[in-house]
């Protein structure tokens, strides 16, 4: 338990902290971007591509490997994390393709 007790320094470094963190966010999106942009390619050259052409083994191997670089987490945080920020982007190169090849 922690003391509920806010004083103007806690304030302070309170904002200054969410600072940092929305710092962090928009990084993070950009780096989301750039994967879903990178993964869009791959699906794009793969015979079987987008939902059906999941590699599991593959993405497992790659949370392990994430697991690594952030023990807080830990894999099967990340595995959540990881199969919706892959869901997130199969679904949007899905539609870009289903949009590009409209006529």
């Amino acid at each position: 338990m922690h003391d509920q007790t806010t004083t103007p320094s806690t304030t302070h470094e309170i904002a200054r902290l969410r600072e940092h963190i929305d710092d962090v966010d928009a990084r993070l999106a950009e780096l989301l971007e750039q994967r879903a942009l990178i993964a869009a390619r791959v699906q794009r050259l793969k015979p079987v591509g987008y939902f059906a052409g999941r590699d599991m083994d593959r993405e497992r191997r790659l949370v392990e490997r994430m697991a690594r670089h952030a023990p807080r987490l830990g894999a099967d945080r990340l595995a959540a994390i990881m199969d919706s920020v892959i869901s997130a982007g199969l679904a949007a190169a899905e539609e870009e393709a289903t949009r590009q090849h409209r006529p």
